[in-house]
């Protein structure tokens, strides 16, 4: 008897063909994009955040469905150790800190004073505790490489989109067997799912998201929540 993910793919039934369903986005219309997206509202500290980034031109503060998703994901895997590759104003890390456990640690780079100065005070404002944050000035591609290898439940890459490729690499090898890797924008304003798009942002977007997918150490979901999130679980 076949046993495992054979045994899973025997007992499968037959899937209908793609075009059996030739209405099959007929409903998501954009007000049920917007319901979803708005379903968890987002809380008043992390909405100061985004408007305070907005303010001193950070253009793309995680939206508040991928703010939702970033928390319901850290409070899964009950995530005590997450690294974030871009801090903006603050906007995430609130996401991703309210989804912790209350003695969980959040690290966060970024290349901006004046963005990391925001974001220590939007924490502030929440009331986190300073020693659940620890703020890293710096480039990613500095300041990984000294990071220890399998440290971290949850890796958030969200900061210049060409730099991903090796944010990913230095972020899987961060992250513990069972730990997320989380990707933002990697829908990129629906350019990436847009075969004309072929901008070298887009393109490296694309490529990256179908390496990560293909991977067979990594398993992989694109997930349509304001600009895309790529989950991916390490096995």
């Amino acid at each position: 008897m076949p046993t495992g993910s054979m045994a899973l793919r025997s007992r499968r039934p037959a899937q209908p063909a793609r075009d059996a369903y030739p209405d099959r986005m007929s409903h998501f219309s954009a007000a049920s994009w917007s319901y979803s997206e708005d379903f968890v509202p987002e809380p008043e500290a992390a909405e100061e955040a985004r408007r305070r980034g907005m303010a001193f031109g950070d253009p793309m503060p995680v939206g508040t469905g991928a703010g939702a998703t970033l928390r319901m994901l850290a409070a899964a895997i009950g995530a005590r150790h997450v690294i974030e590759l871009g801090t903006g104003a603050g906007t995430s890390g609130l996401w991703l800190l309210s989804g912790m456990p209350a003695d969980g640690v959040l690290t966060t780079i970024d290349a901006s004073a004046e963005h990391q100065l925001a974001a220590k005070e939007a924490y502030a404002a929440a009331g986190v505790a300073h020693q659940r944050t620890r703020v890293i000035h710096g480039r990613a591609d500095e300041v990984l490489p000294r990071m220890s290898d399998g440290a971290y439940d949850l890796v958030l890459v969200d900061a210049d989109k060409d730099g991903y490729p090796g944010y990913v690499e230095h972020g899987l090898r961060l992250l513990r067997s069972g730990g997320l890797l989380v990707l933002d924008n990697m829908l990129w304003h629906g350019q990436v799912a847009d075969p004309a798009s072929r901008d070298a942002t887009t393109t490296t977007l694309r490529d990256l998201g179908k390496a990560l997918r293909d991977r067979e150490d990594l398993v992989t979901a694109l997930l349509p929540v304001s600009d895309g999130l790529l989950v991916a679980v390490k096995r």
